[in-house]
């Protein structure tokens, strides 16, 4: 199916559906009970799963299979953030000149980082990449701000040229659209105490992702691929076979970088703003986590390490101390106060503790990540399902 084999066709399928089901599937509890604060099905929320999950698969075409831990891909996301923003305020609100421009723009911009800081490896070559994108920082921040607004960012107005879209009247809002398709529109299913939210923006992010997912598996499947992780395996001897290995990690790089520059280009098709932050150091420490968390080197495990930490972000961070005791209020008083000062430490403004802990456990216990947790739950499920049969022929 689509070149794929077997097993990487069901990988596909999976991933779809879980795209597709997504306003379900993130919505399991009632609006109304106490438990709704633990839905994610609300479009903002979806479509950061799915954009950060094609930042992170990018990054591991890089660092899954050549090896090269790169502290910089922020600077892609942002500068394909700015190149999709202006596509937009002087050529048109249509997204996909947008997104086009910024996937072209990032590659570039990744040739010259890639080129440069190649040419070390280890944490030499990690150093590098961040300072390039910290310089991308400081030079969105202040120095380009005619170009980058600066601290305040860019956003569409009234005014903007767009030569190719209609002239706007006092009462419009500039938005983003496909075809007229306006990305923030949404259709609200209610089913008993259920609601479910079907956003435009989230279903095209999604068909991109699940594309983005398809060719990372062409990526991994080819000889090509084959030659990244022979240069994560033993650089220094594919060197002594004759074969020069910075070309392929170079191309892996750009790869990466125009990955970035696709989820750089769709932040930007789903909330028309961009600020410098989306190149800070920690937006690159974010897609990191993403991929050891899910497991480097998988094929799906940076989707699953970007959705656990954006879920982390934008749910476990709400939690306060109000709810808390809504949690504990069956409690006597001075149990239910022990109770919440224990665990509001953990939530709220400290998600991050948790999100640390969750971190290192993974990173001791599971070192494949969440996949490689899912890969032993399923060999227990397995080994349980065939002690009943191995009973019944002990001959073999």
């Amino acid at each position: 199916m689509l070149g794929l084999t077997r097993k990487d066709g069901l990988l596909l399928v999976l991933v779809a559906a879980l795209a597709l089901l997504a306003p379900f599937i993130l919505n399991p509890f009632p609006v109304n009970s106490n438990m709704a604060q633990f839905n994610a099905g609300y479009p903002d929320l979806m479509q950061r799963f799915v954009i950060f999950g094609i930042f992170a698969i990018g990054f591991n075409i890089l660092f899954g299979l050549t090896g090269y831990l790169s502290f910089g891909h922020a600077a892609f996301l942002g500068v394909g953030s700015y190149a999709a923003i202006w596509m937009m305020k002087l050529l048109t609100a249509n997204i996909i000149p947008g997104i086009i421009m910024s996937i072209i723009v990032a590659g570039l911009f990744a040739l010259i980082v890639g080129y440069i800081s190649l040419r070390r490896s280890g944490i030499y070559f990690s150093i590098l990449t961040l300072a390039f994108a910290q310089m991308s920082y400081a030079l969105a921040y202040s120095v380009l701000t005619p170009i980058t607004g600066g601290e305040t960012g860019l956003q569409l107005k009234l005014n903007d040229a767009r030569i190719l879209d209609a002239a706007l009247e006092g009462g419009e809002r500039a938005s983003a659209n496909l075809f007229g398709l306006d990305m923030t529109s949404s259709i609200d299913l209610y089913l008993s105490g259920w609601q479910f939210t079907f956003n435009a923006g989230y279903y095209i992010a999604a068909v991109v992702m699940v594309l983005a997912f398809y060719l990372s598996i062409r990526i991994f499947r080819s000889p090509f691929g084959m030659m990244l992780r022979a240069i994560k395996c033993n650089n220094t001897r594919m060197t002594y076979t004759g074969l020069n290995a910075r070309p392929y990690a170079l191309a892996a790089f750009v790869i990466s970088g125009m990955y970035a520059g696709l989820a750089g280009g769709l932040m930007v098709a789903m909330d028309t703003q961009v600020g410098p932050e989306r190149m800070f150091w920690t937006a690159s420490g974010e897609v990191v986590l993403m991929t050891i968390l899910g497991g480097a080197g998988t094929l799906i495990g940076p989707v699953l390490g970007a959705g656990l930490i954006k879920y982390m972000e934008n749910i476990v961070s709400k939690i306060n101390s109000s709810v808390l005791h809504d949690w504990f209020y069956w409690m006597p008083d001075g149990l239910e106060d022990l109770m919440v000062s224990l665990i509001y430490p953990f939530v709220g403004k400290g998600w991050h503790l948790t999100l640390g802990i969750v971190f290192m456990l993974v990173v001791i216990f599971l070192p494949g990540g969440l996949v490689e947790g899912g890969q032993r739950i399923r060999r227990v499920l397995q080994g349980k399902r065939a002690k009943p049969s191995s009973q019944t022929s002990p001959a073999e």
